[in-house]
């Protein structure tokens, strides 16, 4: 790198070697950690709206389904629900808890482009499953069959996918360095 140097007597030019910045490289143990948590992520927002979807389906059934979702298959879908929100959401909290042990540590972690690539993808597909279930609203509306039940449903899929978006924006302006 080339410096100027402008001193009282004289002026002068230095050649100085540049020090290049050094880019966190990922590790297996980076990369493992990373995509587990954006895999219990996932996992956890479709049990929890399956979940939803179940207590709605149970609770304010959808006539115009009639008799499509039998007592049993509603119960075995929740059973199947909360027992992967049991496993996989506290997996997701300690993961993430893990994850910002170690940002705490080595602040330029937060730059590792397996973090960045996925929490992208996560906006991403957050986005995506907002603008559908949109787009599902207003074809439903169109149609006339607007009840209740997929109003219900249509909300949870936005809190859902709004508040995973939401948090992981929030996540990327905060910790913008690159």
């Amino acid at each position: 790198m080339l410096i100027f140097v402008i001193s009282e007597r004289m002026c002068y030019t230095e050649f100085v070697e540049a020090s290049p910045i050094s880019k966190p490289k990922t590790t297996p143990h980076d990369f493992f950690l990373h995509l587990l948590s954006i895999v219990m992520l996932y996992a956890s927002a479709i049990a929890f709206s399956t979940l939803i979807f179940q207590y709605v389906n149970l609770l304010i059934p959808d006539v115009i389904q009639g008799d499509y979702w039998s007592l049993e298959s509603i119960k075995g879908l929740a059973r199947g629900a909360l027992a992967t929100l049991i496993v996989v959401f506290p997996t997701y909290i300690w993961v993430s808890w893990s994850l910002s042990k170690d940002y705490a540590k080595n602040p330029e972690k937060l730059n590792l482009r397996i973090r960045k690539w996925l929490l992208y993808f996560t906006l991403f597909v957050a986005a995506i499953v907002m603008v559908v279930d949109l787009v599902s609203l207003v074809k439903n509306f169109l149609e006339g069959g607007l009840t209740a039940s997929f109003l219900l449903k249509v909300l949870t899929v936005g809190f859902v996918s709004g508040s995973i978006f939401a948090y992981y924006l929030s996540d990327i302006k905060q910790n913008k360095t690159e």
